[in-house]
Parts: C-alpha cells; sequence; structure tokens
C-alpha cells in the first residue's frame, strides 16, 4: 500500500485579519467544550493603528466565568515576541492549512467582586505606575525591554491568587490536612524511586530488597560471560598493568586482588565487576555515539540496554542522539552501589565508589539514602595512603525510611 503523502497549504493573508483563537486557562485545564459558551469582542476602531487588533475573549461556564485579552497588563507577551501557526489536516486531501493563530490567557472573574468594578482610569497610579507609563511613552529600546521583562516576570494578579486560594482551601477541606501530608510524602517516594532499581521493601532477606536478575537479566547475564574472561583469568602482573595504566578504578581493582578460589563464584563476581565497570565508563560520556562507544568486546545486549535505560533521547542540530543527563547518571549511580551490595555481601565502601564515579561526597550519600540504606563511618587501616574515613553503605531490614534534603532541621542550643 503507497504511503499517502501530506502537505501544507497556507491559508493566505485572509489569516491576518482572521487568526484562529487559543484559549488556555489559568486555574486548569479545559475538559469539554461543549459546556462552554465563547464569545470573542473587538474594538469598533477599525482606523486606529493599535487598537483595531485589540481583542476580547469571554467564556462562561456553569460555575464561573472567564476573560481574556491581547492588550494590557493581562495579556500574553508571546502575542508580541513570536507568531503562532494553528494547522488543520484534512485526511481525506493530506493537505492541512495554516493559518495564524493567538493565544488567550483566560482569567476567572467573579460576580459581586469590587476589584471588577473599577476600571483602570479610576485607579490611582503609583510612583511606579507612572514611571512605567513614561517608559512605555518616551523610554529608550533597552529601557522598553527591561520594563517588558520586569512584567513577565511578575506574579499573577490578585484574581488569581485569590482563585488558587479558594482551590487550596476546597482541597483541604475535602481530602484533610492529614491526607494531604501523606500524599505529599508518597510523591517524594515516587519521584525518589524513578532512578532507583526495583525495590522491594517488604522483603525479608536483603537479598530480595534489590534482587540480583532487576539489576542483571538472566540473558545478560548469560552475555557477559565472553568479556568478563580476563577478569576470571586475573594474575598478579596483569593487576600490576591494570594499576599503572588506570585503565580500572580502585573498586575494580581491590576486588580483582581478591577474587574467590572456587570457579562458579569467581566467574559470577568476574561478570558483576565487568558490567559495574562499563556502567562506571558509561557514566563520563556526554553526548553518546552509537558506534563504537561500547568497544568490540561489549556484547549487543548490554550496549542496547545501557542506551535505552541508562540515557535520555535528545534532537539537537537537526538529528536525534542520546545524551547523558543528571537524572540518569543518578540512576546509573544507584545502579552500580545495588550491584556493588551484592557483591560485598551488602556492604560496600561509598567513598571508594565515589571517587571512581567523580561524584560529589553529597550526591553519593543522597543515593544511598534513597535506597534506604545505613550509612556509617570506616576509619582507614594504619599504613594506609588514605587516612581520611570511608562512608560505609549498609542494606539492613527494614530499610531506613528515606527523609529528602531541605526538611525540619533542629536548632542548636544555646550554652
Amino acid at each position: 500500500m503507497a504511503a499517502v503523502r501530506a502537505s501544507w497549504l497556507h491559508s493566505g493573508e485572509q489569516s491576518e485579519g482572521h487568526p484562529a483563537l487559543l484559549a488556555q486557562f489559568s486555574n486548569g485545564k479545559l475538559q469539554t467544550t461543549e459546556t462552554v459558551d465563547f464569545a470573542l469582542y473587538k474594538h469598533k476602531d477599525d482606523g486606529h493603528p493599535r487598537k483595531k487588533h485589540q481583542r476580547i475573549l469571554t467564556a462562561e461556564t456553569d460555575r464561573l466565568a472567564y476573560v481574556g485579552s491581547n492588550f494590557g497588563t493581562g495579556a500574553l507577551k508571546c502575542n508580541t515576541l513570536c507568531r503562532y501557526f494553528f494547522g488543520i489536516l484534512n485526511k481525506d486531501s493530506g493537505q492541512m492549512e495554516v493559518v495564524r493563530a493567538e493565544q488567550f490567557n483566560m482569567q476567572p472573574v467573579f460576580p459581586g467582586d469590587p476589584t471588577n468594578s473599577i476600571t483602570e482610569d479610576k485607579v490611582e497610579k503609583t510612583y511606579r505606575d507612572k514611571v512605567d507609563s513614561l517608559i512605555e511613552a518616551f523610554g529608550t529600546n533597552k529601557q522598553k525591554r527591561a520594563l517588558n521583562a520586569r512584567k513577565m516576570n511578575q506574579v499573577g494578579s490578585e484574581t488569581l491568587s485569590k482563585a488558587v486560594t479558594k482551590a487550596a482551601e476546597n482541597i483541604i477541606e475535602t481530602k484533610g490536612i492529614a491526607a494531604l501530608v501523606k500524599d505529599a510524602a508518597q510523591n517524594e517516594l515516587q519521584d525518589a524511586s524513578l532512578f532507583l532499581p526495583p525495590c522491594h521493601a517488604d522483603a525479608e532477606k536483603p537479598e530480595e530488597v534489590y534482587k540480583f536478575d532487576d539489576l542483571i537479566s538472566p540473558a545478560e547475564y548469560a552475555a557477559l560471560e565472553t568479556p568478563s574472561a580476563p577478569f576470571r583469568n586475573i594474575t598478579s602482573e596483569d593487576i600490576k598493568t591494570m594499576l599503572e595504566n588506570k585503565s580500572y578504578g580502585s573498586y575494580v581493582l581491590e576486588e580483582l586482588q581478591s577474587m574467590p578460589m572456587d570457579e562458579k563464584s569467581c566467574n559470577h563476581k568476574a561478570r558483576c565487576l565487568w558490567f559495574l565497570d562499563t556502567l562506571i565508563k558509561f557514566s563520563f560520556q556526554k553526548v553518546i555515539k552509537r558506534k563504537h562507544v561500547f568497544g568490540p568486546e561489549c556484547p549487543h545486549l548490554i550496549s542496547g540496554k545501557l542506551m535505552k535505560h541508562f540515557s535520555v533521547l535528545s534532537y539537537n542540530n537537526g538529528r536525534l542522539q542520546n545524551i547523558m543527563s543528571a537524572s540518569m547518571k543518578a540512576k546509573i549511580t544507584a545502579h552500580v552501589i545495588a550491584l556493588a551490595l551484592h557483591i560485598n555481601d551488602f556492604q560496600t565502601d561509598l567513598t571508594v565508589l565515589q571517587r571512581d564515579m567523580k561524584l560529589s561526597e553529597n550526591r553519593m550519600l543522597e543515593v544511598a539514602r534513597a535506597m534506604g540504606l545505613k550509612i556509617s563511618k570506616k576509619k582507614a587501616p594504619l599504613g594506609a595512603l588514605d587516612d581520611e574515613d570511608h562512608k560505609m553503605a549498609t542494606l539492613t531490614i527494614p530499610l531506613i525510611p528515606y527523609q529528602p534534603p531541605g526538611g525540619p532541621r533542629k536548632r542548636k542550643k544555646m550554652t
């Protein structure tokens, strides 16, 4: 079946006089237009160069009335800075008619509100309003741009503030304070779980909280046999060469020095270390090139997983590309910690991982706390080059409740 190609059809100069109207409501989204009556009013002075384009759009529902205009303080500045177009696709002919569009910010109007009956001429202007009027009439282009920028950054009108306050009061009366606090805490947990591995908080054993199959699937585990072969047959000379070349991080090198003698355990640890090292190296990428980013030894199944689950697809310079965002780096950090817990009997050195991943200590601890881990300190052994205390993470049952940063702080007692 031949593909149908669509073409654009501009409506011509007539769209300049009759643009399409796009209405956005300041206090919510419009679900249906069947119960809303719209009306458009235009200025009767068609000869005036400015007033002839002034429009007022009204919308009436069973509960509220809304008003929006393309002039005055309540108008959207984007109408003067940008040009918008609206497309209507004819599925039969395959043509899309493109017309000029104009946006209106619909503000609610409350009957009996004394602020609605006061006209702009009757309001006594403040000193700031008078200066703004002088700038609009006689100011330089730089002053006018600064004035427009300040008005765009201003908070919404008093009417909108009252509408939001009333809506908040209605929600509090309906759901109650306790329910709202519970919902807010649940939302924080959901936000934190976006970059965490699947967590089974009600598990009875530490190995069942962050299951190994959720980190590395059985098919991926089988694909890791070939690339992890050098780790299984590692020698002291190989480790010495790795230290000199600095081709691996401190965590991987330390674990390679204590590989198990049992063949099955050695094979398992080699696969985990190779995948963990690949995750860390992948987190250093900024713009990820699809070709040869992982090297020829990386299985296609593993490279596909990294590209799909640990990178963000972005559009730049006319093409799609994968990039490493801050949220994806946090996701990789959480998976690295979870994998290190399985390798080290559910207790791992966060300081070593933090330095290998080139993260700040606060960032690493924040991810570990979001995973519900217990944080403790461990003194460096005597004679070690690093004499700083290391942060250790331990997975205990039950998990420690996560408290997002920025919460209430304890007051220090005055002595």
